[in-house]
């Protein structure tokens, strides 16, 4: 478990399940994991899962008929309600299947697919204009670290991610850092690392508002593992993961749940 949390900010532990799992699969991981998390644990932690599009829907309809103390998140969405935007997924169609929070600004999706700040501002916009929670993902790359640059491209990253927003907006969104250097690659950010880039973060947020700095949840993502999440989570400013790789795993992923716990 963590230690008892200096703030009065709950825990969130999100699972983001990429491009894993069919819908008939998803149900099961739902399932086995509701099974397994500690009711006192959710009672502390939130715990949000981020299937793919395709999955929602069944998703969904597990949650709410068996009223499973799970949010329902979504991986990305786009900035614009409708049009002609093929192969998209417009926000409102997320927010009429009762999803909470959308992953905005992924280092995948920026540096896959070519998302700019610009069109994540947009996307954090939209998805609270509609009621939803964008879980915003910033981090620097290997490259970056090894040249002193890692404050560099966190501040860009989180000065577009608040411009224009209001100082009760910013406290609602949650932020997460992912050192692109660890992801998927099996190497994990030191509690101090991880400790040191969510103070700064935080720190840029007292830079608009301190109440917003003392309200927004910012997590730490990077291969984050049952055996190393107790750890990372006890540090002060850390609020919870997101956690990519380990949340396919409902054992593993319900430990770490359990690691956030205070």
């Amino acid at each position: 478990m963590a230690d008892a949390p200096s703030s009065n900010r709950q825990p969130l532990i999100s699972g983001n399940w990429k491009m894993n799992l069919n819908h008939f699969e998803a149900i099961q991981m739902v399932q086995k994991l509701a099974y397994l998390l500690d009711k006192d644990d959710t009672r502390a932690v939130e715990v949000s899962v981020h299937p793919p599009f395709t999955d929602i829907r069944s998703v969904q309809t597990l949650i709410d008929a068996d009223d499973i103390p799970i949010a329902l998140g979504a991986q990305h969405c786009h900035w614009e309600e409708k049009g002609a935007f093929t192969g998209e997924v417009s926000p409102a169609f997320l927010a009429k299947l009762n999803v909470r929070y959308v992953i905005v600004g992924h280092s995948e999706r920026r540096e896959l697919f070519g998302e700019t700040d610009d069109m994540v501002a947009r996307k954090i916009a939209a998805v609270q204009s509609l009621g939803m929670v964008p879980i915003v993902c910033v981090g620097e790359t290997l490259d970056e670290r090894e040249a002193g640059a890692t404050e560099e491209k966190v501040l860009g990253q989180v000065s577009a991610a608040l411009k224009g927003r209001k100082p009760d907006q910013i406290g609602r969104l949650v932020v997460a850092y992912e050192p692109i250097w660890a992801i998927g690659t099996g190497k994990v950010a030191t509690p101090e690392i991880a400790q040191d880039a969510i103070a700064f973060i935080r720190a840029l947020v007292g830079g608009r508002s301190d109440e917003a700095a003392g309200q927004v949840r910012i997590l730490y993502g990077g291969s984050v593992k049952p055996d190393n999440a107790a750890e990372i989570l006890a540090e002060p400013d850390v609020d919870g993961a997101l956690v990519g790789g380990a949340s396919l795993d409902p054992r593993g992923f319900a430990e770490i749940v359990a690691a956030a716990a205070p």
